[in-house]
C-alpha cells in the first residue's frame, strides 16, 4: 500500500486543511485518525483478487453458521486461519476432517471496528486422489519432456562403494532393513546416515538439505532414500518438483527405495536406480560376498584349467619337436653331410685320377712321337749324321774337303773318318 493512496476523503470531521493528504504527510503534530487508516486499509485489502490456494487442514471448528478451519502448507511451516460460511461448508463433497488437503478460493477481509484481517472462504473443495495422481502424472510428464527421465544421464553405480549415504527416516524400519541387509551381504560395508522426516511439511526441505550434505561428502560412493511403504498422502513429498530436480542435479549416483513395488512416486523415475524395496536397495547397491567369493573360486578354477591345458599343449609341442630327427639325434645332419663331402671327395679323386692317366697317355703318346721325330731315331733307322771337327753338321758335300777330318754319328755312338775324294755336289751320299 502507497503513502498516496492513502489519501483523506473530502468528509472527514477535521478540516480538510489540518488532515494530511496521504500517510507520508503524517507526524506526530499532524496525526490521522485512527479511523481513517482502518478505513484506507479497507478499501486497499478489498481491491485484492481472490486466490485459490492448497493447503491441508490441521484445525477445523465449526459453530452455528460459522467454520473456522487452521490451514497449513503442504511443504511450509506456513499456516493461516480462514472463515468459512456453513453455507460453503455444505457445499463440500465429502466431510472435512483434520489432515484433508484442500484446495479453496480465498478473499482477504478487514474487520474495521477490531482491526482484524480475516480470510474469507469463497469456496473450499477436498483435493481427492484422484486430484493428486492428475497432477503427479502432469508433472511427470512435464519432467520427462525435459529428459530428466531419461536413461542416458543415468549414473552406473560403483562395483563396491567404500561408503554408503542413506537418507530415512529416524529410527525407522527401512533405515533398519538397508543396513542389516547390506552387512549381511558385504559385512566390511559403512553408511554415512542422515535422519530426516520422510512426510509431512518438513519433508522436501530436509530430504533435499541431507541430499546436498551427502553429495558434497568426498567418502560417499552413492545415496540411497528409503522409505516404507504409505498411503499416496505420505508418499507425495518424493513427487515434489524441487526434490526431483535435487536428485537429477546430484554429482553421486542415487538410489529410490520408497515404498512398496506398486508405489511410483517422481523420485523413481529420476533416480540413477529404482528399487522396489528398502531391501532391495541394499541388495542392489552392495554384492553379496558369497557370491563374489564364488565367483573368485569358478574364476580361478577357470584360470587353472586354461594354464594346465596351456601347459599340456605347449609340453606336446616340445615333446614333437624333440622327436624331430634334428632334434632327436642332432649330429645325424653332421653324418649327412660328412657322407655328402665323403662321396664328393671320391668323386673328385675318380676324377682327377682319371683326368692324370687320360693326361699321362697323351703325355706318353706326344713323348713317343716326339721320340719318333728325334735325330736320335733316325740314327736308330741306319741313318748317321756327319759333323765337322767344330761340330757343324755336313748338308753338302761341297762343305767337305779331300782329306779332311769328320766325325760320323750313328745310333750306336760316334766315330771319326777322313775323306778322301773330291765331293761331286749334287750326288747321293
Amino acid at each position: 500500500m502507497t503513502s498516496e493512496g492513502l489519501r483523506a476523503p473530502a468528509d472527514e470531521a477535521r478540516p480538510a486543511s489540518t488532515v494530511p493528504a496521504t500517510a507520508a504527510e503524517t507526524s506526530p503534530d499532524s496525526p490521522w485518525p485512527l479511523h481513517l487508516l482502518s478505513e484506507k486499509l479497507k478499501a486497499h485489502i478489498e481491491r485484492a483478487p481472490a486466490a485459490w490456494v492448497e493447503g491441508q487442514v490441521i484445525e477445523l471448528t465449526r459453530r452455528s453458521s460459522m467454520c473456522y478451519i487452521t490451514l497449513r502448507d503442504v511443504d511450509s511451516e506456513v499456516s493461516l486461519s480462514l472463515s468459512v460460511y456453513g453455507t460453503v461448508m455444505d457445499r463440500v463433497s465429502s466431510p472435512l476432517e483434520r489432515g484433508s488437503r484442500v484446495v479453496a478460493r480465498l478473499k482477504p477481509d478487514f474487520w474495521i471496528k477490531t482491526g482484524r484481517l480475516s480470510m474469507q472462504t469463497i469456496d473450499i473443495r477436498p483435493v481427492g486422489i484422484g486430484d493428486l495422481l492428475a497432477r503427479i502424472e502432469r508433472l511427470r510428464q512435464a519432467l520427462a519432456a525435459e529428459g530428466l527421465f531419461s536413461a542416458a544421464r543415468k549414473k552406473p553405480l560403483p562395483l563396491l562403494p567404500h561408503r554408503i549415504g542413506l537418507i530415512t527416516g529416524r529410527n525407522s524400519d527401512a533405515m533398519k532393513d538397508v543396513m542389516r541387509n547390506a552387512a549381511l551381504r558385504w559385512p566390511a560395508v559403512e553408511f554415512e546416515v542422515r535422519e530426516v522426516a520422510v512426510q509431512g511439511v518438513s519433508s522436501v526441505a530436509q530430504v533435499s538439505a541431507a541430499l546436498a550434505e551427502l553429495d558434497a561428502h568426498p567418502l560417499v560412493d552413492v545415496i540411497i532414500i528409503a522409505r516404507g511403504g504409505g498411503a499416496l498422502e505420505d508418499l507425495l513429498p518424493f513427487s515434489d518438483e524441487s526434490l526431483v530436480r535435487a536428485v537429477a542435479r546430484a554429482a553421486t549416483p542415487v538410489v529410490s527405495a520408497i515404498g512398496h513395488e506398486a508405489d511410483r512416486p517422481l523420485l523413481d523415475e529420476v533416480a540413477d536406480l529404482r528399487a522396489s524395496t528398502p531391501t532391495d536397495a541394499a541388495k542392489r547397491v552392495v554384492p553379496d560376498v558369497s557370491e563374489e567369493l564364488g565367483r573368485i573360486a569358478q574364476a580361478r578354477a577357470t584360470l587353472e584349467r586354461s594354464i594346465r591345458v596351456l601347459v599340456h599343449r605347449e609340453s606336446e609341442s616340445l615333446a614333437n619337436l624333440r622327436s624331430r630327427p634334428s632334434l632327436a639325434r642332432p649330429e645325424g645332419m653332421i653324418d649327412v653331410r660328412e657322407a655328402d663331402v665323403e662321396r664328393l671327395r671320391s668323386r673328385a679323386r675318380r676324377s682327377t685320377s682319371a683326368a692324370v692317366d687320360r693326361e699321362a697317355d697323351a703325355v706318353l703318346h706326344l713323348r713317343e712321337r716326339v721320340r719318333s721325330l728325334s735325330p736320335q731315331k733316325t740314327l736308330d733307322r741306319g741313318y748317321a749324321v756327319v759333323q765337322t771337327p767344330d761340330g757343324h753338321v755336313v748338308r753338302d758335300p761341297s762343305e767337305v774337303e779331300a782329306g779332311g777330318a769328320l766325325r760320323v754319328r750313328v745310333a750306336g755312338g760316334q766315330f771319326g773318318v777322313v775323306a778322301e775324294d773330291e765331293p761331286v755336289p749334287g750326288a747321293a751320299s
